[in-house]
């Protein structure tokens, strides 16, 4: 097969400005290209899947045991004519300082995918080809097969880049993009603003495919892009026959709300549920005969107003948890499930009123790192005393206005509870992924309660 993982040398070196170029001037080419994102990234996935037409997969090799991780990979890249990995952080960055743990290293190496390394030369010349040489020696069984420069000012530039890159250091330099200002994708506090929300030109892409087109050698990077066929998996995760439908499970998304692993949601649709978009800043209610809301991750802070005012399908999910509706929630859900939420210029705003807390984003501070929690009691997706590895990311405070029972125990932080459970609502900041354990995806379809009640 066709596969190559684009890593960084570190953040910030426009690693994925290269990664999404790549896919989009691959797609142009007419290619089937599956991309992947390593990690517990949700918003660089909406760049992948707007580059190519079909949703981006997570690769994280710490939150999944390595066996689910080959097989959703396997799953995915079936039919498809080339795969592109978009790492995280640098190269070598992951769980732990000591090992490759939850690193696009150890993903490069669990796929056998090689590697095309991407360095910032904004600031260097002859000096990047010492840090290439680093990131080949360090771990030799990565397998790193070009180099991408990024921030090239001029042909003499790239030439003093260039030279020293593959004399020394022995890899091809597969191409480079230019220092254009029209090139950089939009950020805010957690990271780039996700693709849903529309805030790049639908001719990005295009400017993008073609700036890569001109000044990449995409026939040697597919040249290079050779990996070993992945064998067919035993079904782990996903039944080993389709199943009939038999619940319907409303999924939150919209602006606010898109914070979604793609395979989890795939993962409930193939235990026999049927997946119910539904807008919190749109719809006037649930959508009838549902059996459980699954509210993800988002930016609900910055649509508090509107969320507020759809004061309809706020009752409606007050209603449905009164019916003993299953809710489950991680983050920008447990924000809206709560009394109040503070938006950044301090005005309060009235949601749900189903959880007793209030958040805020005056005086947050950005919380973010792997969890491993354990369940205190039966749960949409988790048995009392299951455990689970999951990811926080927030840049917002919580103050707690009444005492509630805690959803998990978090085992790396001592004496830390964490989430509510109120009745059938069972809600936390910490993002989970169904495919950590081959009992989520199917217990929450099985919790689902029947069109009836």
């Amino acid at each position: 097969m066709k596969g190559i993982v684009v890593a960084g040398v570190a953040s910030g070196v426009g690693k994925t400005t290269a990664a999404v170029g790549i896919m989009a001037a691959l797609a142009r080419r007419g290619l089937r290209v599956q991309p992947f994102k390593v990690g517990p990234d949700y918003i660089d996935p909406t760049y992948h899947r707007a580059a190519c037409g079909v949703p981006s997969r997570n690769l994280d090799s710490w939150m999944l045991p390595h066996h689910h991780l080959r097989e959703l990979f396997a799953r995915a890249v079936a039919g498809c004519d080339v795969a592109v990995v978009e790492g995280v952080m640098g190269l070598f960055d992951g769980a732990s300082p000591d090992s490759d743990e939850g690193s696009t290293a150890q993903v490069a190496k669990l796929l056998g995918l090689p590697v095309l390394l991407v360095a910032d030369a904004r600031k260097v010349a002859r000096s990047v080809a010492a840090t290439v040489l680093g990131f080949q020696r360090f771990d030799p069984q990565v397998r790193i097969v070009g180099v991408l420069l990024n921030g090239i000012a001029g042909p003499r530039h790239l030439d003093y880049c260039r030279r020293p890159i593959e004399q020394a250091v022995g890899l091809p330099v597969v191409g480079y993009l230019p220092r254009r200002d029209d090139l950089q994708l939009p950020e805010r506090h957690l990271g780039l603003v996700p693709e849903v929300e529309g805030p790049v030109a639908r001719d990005f892409f295009d400017r993008l495919a073609a700036q890569v087109e001109a000044t990449v050698d995409l026939d040697m990077l597919l040249r290079l892009a050779e990996a070993p066929d992945p064998a067919p998996p035993p079904p782990l995760l996903f039944p080993p026959q389709p199943m009939p439908i038999r619940a319907a499970v409303a999924v939150a998304r919209d602006r606010a709300f898109s914070f979604y692993y793609q395979d989890a949601l795939d993962l409930l649709s193939a235990w026999g549920a049927e997946v119910v978009p539904v807008s919190p800043l749109e719809d006037a209610s649930l959508p009838p005969g549902v059996g459980a809301l699954y509210l993800g991750g988002g930016f609900p802070e910055l649509y508090a107003r509107e969320l507020a005012e759809n004061v309809s399908f706020l009752q409606s999910v007050r209603e449905a948890a009164r019916r003993g509706l299953p809710i489950y929630a991680e983050c920008g859900g447990l924000m809206f499930l709560g009394r109040e939420l503070v938006d950044a210029q301090g005005k309060a705003h009235l949601l749900a009123g189903l959880l007793p807390l209030r958040t805020s984003m005056e005086g947050a501070r950005l919380q973010l790192g792997y969890r491993r929690v354990r369940a205190l009691a039966d749960g949409p997706i988790l048995a009392a005393g299951q455990e689970a590895r999951g990811h926080e990311f927030h840049y917002s405070r919580l103050e707690v206005l009444e005492e509630a029972p805690a959803a998990y125990e978090v085992l790396d932080q001592p004496g830390r509870l964490e989430g509510f459970r109120v009745g059938s609502v069972w809600a936390s900041y910490v993002h989970l992924h169904f495919a950590a354990s081959p009992h989520m995806a199917p217990r929450l379809v099985a919790a689902c309660r029947p069109p009836s009640g």
